[in-house]
């Protein structure tokens, strides 16, 4: 293969300097960097060539013409692979890319611990106060510490919605550290797999009504978007937790915010936000039992180099003409294997 024949970009940022390092090792692959403001003139001959793009930066740090849509794909007849940052997919219009002939994939598991340590986090510093108590001990005197009485998380019940890479190592935690019951809604797993990953297979409305702590850990997909709202909240217990470290747009949030004013629910924890980051007049950050953190549950230097090196891996696996581990449209393979053997003379395995 000739020198830069293969070519990949990104915009803004990576998740670690590991994947340029990774790329720029091979003679046969450029990696080119544009920015969000990087004028047409200099991003259209990238697009124009590219075989794959990397994105780096979150929902809301790029650039809306950067997002895979069908305008983009049509601007880069030439793009064979597109491959996310994290578990998450969002930026990408899945079934655009799927009638391109275009793969996607991203790099589910590469942040797992760290996601998963954020949401028991979360719900620890929840059930014992412990962001209450820090506020009420700046703002007053003479703290009534009674009045800041938590619970135990020993031995209660979390239902996790999603089990995949960062579900799985929530319930080994809780199950295992904390022994908790695991109750788990995923319509993409049997009861013998989710079993497996120490849990119990339930409906999404028996979870909600059985849980002490409720912790999102789906992607987010045109199923998933919206499905957590008025009604949903309205079936927790009022001495429940909800704890999300997925995506935004799950779950309403103005919903989320009429159950806590209402005391529907005991409080929540909150990672991921329809605008990221959410503005400091945000409503729901005027609630003293609310933790809230801007998407930082899978920013760890750990995980920030694993899912680098994860990405570059999958990136020069996949323009060898390998079939990458982690793949999001499975079913746009044949396409993808003719436009691949069209611009590299061979077909994948």
């Amino acid at each position: 293969m000739t020198v830069n024949s293969k070519r990949v970009f990104y915009v803004r940022y990576l998740a670690h300097p590991i994947y340029a390092d990774m790329l720029r090792a091979r003679a046969d692959v450029r990696l080119d960097k544009l920015e969000n403001e990087s004028p047409e003139e200099v991003f259209a001959p990238i697009l124009r060539q590219a075989h794959a793009y990397q994105i780096g930066a979150a929902r809301d740090e790029l650039a809306p013409h950067f997002h895979v849509h069908a305008d983009l794909l049509r601007r880069a007849p030439n793009l064979l692979i597109v491959s996310s940052n994290g578990a998450g997919f969002d930026p990408v219009d899945v079934e655009a890319c799927t009638a391109a002939g275009v793969l996607v994939v991203n790099q589910s598991g590469g942040n797992a611990h760290s996601v998963a340590e954020h949401a028991l986090g979360m719900m620890l510093t929840l059930s014992k106060r412990i962001i209450e108590a820090d506020r009420t001990l700046r703002r007053q005197s003479g703290v009534n510490r009674n009045d800041l009485m938590g619970t135990e998380v020993q031995g209660r019940t979390i239902g996790i919605i999603g089990i995949g890479n960062v579900g799985r190592r929530i319930a080994e935690l809780c199950s295992g550290l904390l022994g908790m019951k695991v109750l788990a809604y995923d319509p993409y797993l049997s009861r013998e797999e989710i079993a497996a990953r120490a849990a119990e297979k339930v409906e999404l409305d028996e979870l909600l009504r059985r849980s002490d702590y409720v912790s999102i850990n789906c992607p987010l997909t045109r199923e998933s978007r919206g499905m957590i709202g008025a009604r949903e909240f309205a079936l927790m217990q009022p001495h429940a937790y909800f704890v999300t470290t997925a995506r935004g747009f799950i779950h309403d949030e103005a919903a989320l915010e009429d159950a806590l004013r209402n005391k529907r629910i005991a409080g929540a924890g909150l990672d991921v936000w329809a605008k990221e980051p959410p503005p400091p007049e945000h409503p729901l950050l005027q609630f003293d039992n609310v933790l809230a953190s801007p998407h930082t549950a899978g920013v760890t230097r750990e995980a920030r180099e694993n899912m680098g090196r994860i990405a570059a891996e999958q990136i020069l696996d996949a323009l060898d003409g390998k079939r990458p581990p982690r793949i999001i449209n499975p079913e746009v393979w044949p396409r993808y294997s003719e436009r691949f053997a069209r611009a590299f003379g061979l077909r994948p395995q």
